[in-house]
Order: structure tokens, then C-alpha cells, then sequence
């Protein structure tokens, strides 16, 4: 399992949290959504991403945490 930190443009409501696999959800002061959670490999990321397409979010950044 990785620890990965995603940052879309728009604000998410915690109640998104079950449907983004428990990840933790966190408005930031720039009009950002800070989402922060573990995913097992490569393709549950690529899965996390699409779902974020779905809902016409902007993608800002996704860094891999130690």
C-alpha cells in the first residue's frame, strides 16, 4: 500500500470520502480539495483519477507520500 496525496480545483464534501476508498477529504484556502488515502497499486490510482474525471473535476497534483 502507498499513502498518495491528490489535489483537485473545487471544493468536495466529506460525505465523497466512501465513494474516494475512505480517503480522507480536506478543503485547502486556495479553493482546492486535499484528498489523502492509500491505494494498493498503480491501476486503483488510474481508477481513483477516472473517478474524479467522472465528476468534472480539475486534476492539480498527485504526489506519492513516504
Amino acid at each position: 500500500m502507498q499513502q498518495v496525496e491528490i489535489r483537485v480545483k473545487g471544493s468536495l464534501e466529506e460525505h465523497w470520502s466512501e465513494w474516494f476508498q475512505g480517503f480522507e477529504l480536506s478543503p485547502s484556502k486556495d479553493g482546492e480539495t486535499i484528498m489523502v488515502g492509500e491505494v494498493k497499486d498503480q491501476a486503483d490510482l488510474y481508477g481513483l483519477i477516472a473517478k474524479l474525471r467522472d465528476l468534472g473535476l480539475t486534476l492539480v497534483a498527485v504526489n506519492i507520500l513516504d
